[in-house]
C-alpha cells in the first residue's frame, strides 16, 4: 500500500545529495522540506540500501501527451533510467510529468520538488515529492539535488534554470557537475554567452572548457551524463 504521508527518516531519502570533504553538495544550503512518498516506506528503505547518482531535469510545463516535447522528455526519462540515474524535476505537468513517466516506464525513480507557492498537484509518476515553501527555495533546491542536469526546450523559467546552473558552474560555486542541453533550442543561447565568457576577462569556468554539453537524442544525453559521472567517480 502507498505511504503518501509518512516522512523518510532523516538520512533515509535515495534522492539526497551527500555532503562529502571534498564540498559536494554543500555550496547550496540545505531547506526544510516535507516529504511525500508513492511508495511503501519498506520499498523506500530498500532502495536507500545503495546510493544512486541523480539528475535534474528542466523543461516547460507547457506540453501535452503526444506533443513532440512531451515524447521527447518521456524518452529522455526511459534513456536516464536505463542508464541507472533517477530523474529528478519540477513535480508538476509538461516536461516534467513526461520525464517522470518515462523513468517510470524503465523501471527507474523519480523525485518531484514541489512548491506551496503553486497550486498544481504532483503528478502521479513521482515517487518521491520534496515541498518547499517558495518559488526561489524549489529552483535552488532542484540545482541542489542534482549530481548533473539536462534542460529542454522551454520559456522564460526554463531560461532562468539554464542561466542559474550554467552561472554556478561558470563562477565555480559549487562543483563540476555534468549539465547537457537536449536538442539545438537553446544553442543560439549557448553560442552567444558562450562568446562572451570564452574572449572576456576576467577568465572564468567557461573560458577554460565548455561547461554545457548539447546533445542531439535523449540517449546521448543519458550517455554523456552516465560517462561523465563515471569519470568523476
Amino acid at each position: 500500500m502507498a505511504s503518501r504521508n509518512a516522512p523518510p527518516p532523516a538520512g533515509d531519502s535515495l534522492l539526497t545529495p551527500q555532503d562529502s570533504p571534498s564540498g559536494r553538495g554543500e555550496s547550496l544550503r540545505r531547506l526544510p522540506v516535507a516529504y511525500t512518498l508513492s511508495c511503501s516506506l519498506e520499498d523506500f528503505r530498500s532502495m536507500c540500501a545503495q546510493r544512486i547518482h541523480v539528475i535534474t531535469v528542466f523543461g516547460s510545463s507547457r506540453p501535452a501527451e503526444g506533443d513532440a516535447w512531451y515524447q521527447e522528455a518521456r524518452a529522455l526519462g526511459g534513456a536516464l533510467a536505463r542508464a541507472g540515474l533517477a530523474v529528478c524535476s519540477g513535480g508538476y505537468g509538461g516536461v516534467m510529468e513526461a520525464v517522470s513517466r518515462g523513468a517510470k516506464d524503465a523501471g527507474g525513480r523519480t523525485l518531484g520538488v514541489t512548491s506551496a507557492s503553486f497550486r498544481s498537484r504532483v503528478n502521479r509518476w513521482v515517487d518521491e515529492e520534496v515541498r518547499v515553501g517558495t518559488w526561489e527555495e524549489r529552483l535552488f533546491e532542484l540545482v541542489r539535488r542534482g549530481d548533473g542536469y539536462v534542460v529542454c526546450r522551454g520559456g522564460t523559467g526554463t531560461l532562468v534554470e539554464l542561466a542559474v546552473v550554467w552561472e554556478m558552474l561558470n563562477k565555480r560555486v559549487m562543483p563540476r557537475k555534468p549539465f547537457a542541453v537536449l536538442g539545438g533550442f537553446w544553442l543560439p543561447v549557448l553560442d552567444r554567452v558562450g562568446e562572451v565568457e570564452r574572449t572576456s576577462e576576467p577568465r572564468r569556468g567557461e573560458a577554460d572548457d565548455r561547461l554545457v554539453r548539447a546533445c542531439a537524442q535523449p540517449a546521448d544525453v543519458a550517455q554523456f551524463l552516465a560517462e561523465a559521472l563515471l569519470r568523476l567517480g
